[in-house]
C-alpha cells in the first residue's frame, strides 16, 4: 500500500542541541529558542503567529506520549532597528510548560513544518531511542551544537515499515482509501470487527507472498496489509458511528474514542504473533504458542514445544523462547522470567531505531534481539553486527 513520501507529511525541518538557556528556568526566562534565523527558509520573513504542536519524546514510562498544542511567535527582535541586520526569535508562551517541565540541555530538538502549515516541536530525549528514530527518519547526520541547521524534505520515495511506524507514533494518521478492498471487507465481515486471528488469515489470503523463499520480507507485508486492511475497515466503522452522533453524550464520545485506541493498540500485537505463528507453520516447526511454563507465564512461542519444556529429561540447550513485541520500551524486560529452563532468550520486535543502551541492556541481560531484515537499517552498524533476522532464527530452529 503507497502512503506516499517523507514529503507528504512534512515538508522542511530545522533541528540542533537544547542549550540551559532555551528550556532552564533555572538559567533563563526567556521561552524562546536560539538560534532560528535559519528557519527564515521554513517560516518566512514576516511576524507571524505558528499552530503548534509540542511532544516530548522518552523512554521512559512515565513520559511516554506526552504532547501539548499552543502557538509559536516568530518575529525579527530587530524589527524596529532598520540599521542592524535581523535577528529571528521563535518564542513560546508560558503555558506551553510541556517544554520546561521535561527538556533538558543536550536534548534534540527538531522543529517540521507540517505539510498542512502547523508545526511539531519534536524534542526528543538524548540518547533514547525516540532520537534514535527521528535521526534516521530525518536522515539527520550531525546535531548542530548552537545554531539550527535546517533542510527541506524532498524524499519521493514510498514509506517502508519504518517510517510509517515512526510518522504514526507521532500521532500522524497515514492517508489510506481502497474502494476495491473496502467493499471485500464489508462483503466478508458486514462492518463489524472480526477477532484478530480471523483478520490476519484474511489480510494474508488478500496478498500473495512466499514466506519459505523470504521470511523476514513476508512478516513486514503481511504486517503492512492487515494494518492497511484493518484501517480501512476501521474508518468506514468509525464514520458510521459518528454520523449517529453521541447526543452530547461527552462520556461515550471519550469511552468510544479510547476503545479505538486500545483495539489498535491491542490488534497489532496479536497481528505480529498471527503471521509469525503462520511463517513457523509454513516451515514446519514445531512450537507451542501462548503456554504455561511457571508461575502462570505463558511465552509468545516455546519451540520444540511446552511437552519438551515441562519433560525434565529433555535437554535444555535444545530448548528455545521467542517474544513478540510490536515495541519495546521496558516492556522488553518482561519475556526475561517467562521460561527459567532457558537461559538465552529471543524476542521479535517491529520497531525500528531501539537505542543502543537499550540494546546493551538486552545483550546484558543475555536476550537476543530478532528483527526483519528490512527494518535492520534503522539501528547502527554496531547494533546491525548483533541483531538476528528472522531467517537467520528459523535456521538456528532447524538444526
Amino acid at each position: 500500500m503507497n502512503y506516499g513520501s517523507l514529503k507528504d507529511y512534512y515538508t522542511a525541518i530545522g533541528y540542533k542541541r537544547l542549550s540551559a538557556t532555551e528550556v532552564d528556568p533555572n538559567t533563563s526566562h526567556g521561552h524562546e529558542f536560539q538560534g532560528v534565523n535559519a528557519f527564515r527558509e521554513m517560516f518566512g520573513t514576516e511576524k507571524r503567529e505558528l499552530d503548534a504542536t509540542i511532544h516530548y519524546l522518552s523512554d521512559s514510562q512515565d513520559k511516554e506520549d506526552l504532547s501539548q498544542t499552543g502557538t509559536l511567535s516568530w518575529y525579527d527582535s530587530r524589527e524596529n532597528q532598520p540599521k542592524r541586520s535581523a535577528e529571528y526569535r521563535l518564542y513560546y508562551k508560558q503555558d506551553l510548560d510541556l517544554i520546561q517541565d521535561n527538556a533538558k540541555p543536550g536534548d534534540l530538538i527538531i522543529g517540521a513544518m507540517r505539510a498542512n502549515g502547523s508545526v511539531d516541536i519534536l524534542i526528543a530525549e538524548s540518547g533514547s531511542t525516540w532520537e534514535q528514530q527521528l535521526t534516521w527518519l530525518f536522515a539527520i547526520e550531525e546535531q548542530a551544537a548552537r545554531g539550527y541547521e535546517t533542510k527541506v524534505i524532498t524524499e519521493q520515495g514510498t514509506l517502508d515499515f519504518g517510517s510509517q511506524t515512526i510518522i504514526e507514533r507521532l500521532g500522524i494518521e497515514l492517508q489510506v482509501s481502497d474502494d476495491t478492498l473496502l467493499e471485500g471487507l464489508l462483503e466478508t465481515f458486514c462492518a463489524t470487527f472480526p477477532t484478530t486471528r480471523v483478520f490476519s488469515d484474511y489480510a494474508r489470503g488478500t496478498i500473495s507472498t512466499d514466506s519459505k523463499e523470504d521470511p523476514d520480507a513476508t512478516l513486514i507485508t503481511w504486517l503492512e496489509q492487515e494494518e492497511m486492511l484493518f484501517r480501512l475497515l476501521e474508518k468506514h466503522i468509525i464514520n458510521e458511528r459518528l454520523n449517529q452522533g453521541f447526543e452530547n453524550d461527552v462520556d461515550g464520545f471519550i469511552n468510544y474514542s479510547l476503545s479505538v485506541q486500545n483495539r489498535r493498540k491491542s490488534r497489532a500485537g496479536h497481528s505480529l504473533e498471527n503471521h509469525l505463528e503462520q511463517i513457523f507453520i509454513e516451515h514446519d516447526i514445531r512450537y507451542s504458542r501462548g503456554a504455561v511454563t511457571e508461575n502462570r507465564s505463558r511465552p509468545d512461542f516455546l519451540f520444540p514445544g511446552i511437552d519438551a519444556y515441562h519433560d525434565s529429561s529433555f535437554p535444555e540447550e535444545k530448548l528455545t523462547m521467542l517474544g513478540a513485541k510490536t515495541t519495546c520500551k521496558d516492556r522488553w524486560r518482561q519475556v526475561l522470567p517467562e521460561a527459567k529452563r532457558i537461559q538465552h532468550k529471543h524476542l521479535c520486535t517491529v520497531e525500528p531505531g531501539i537505542s543502543e543502551a537499550q540494546t546493551r541492556e538486552m545483550q546484558h541481560h543475555d536476550l537476543q534481539l530478532v528483527v526483519p531484515q528490512n527494518l535492520q537499517k534503522t539501528f547502527t552498524a554496531t547494533q546491525q553486527d548483533w541483531l538476528m533476522n528472522l531467517d537467520s532464527f528459523i535456521t538456528r530452529l532447524q538444526k
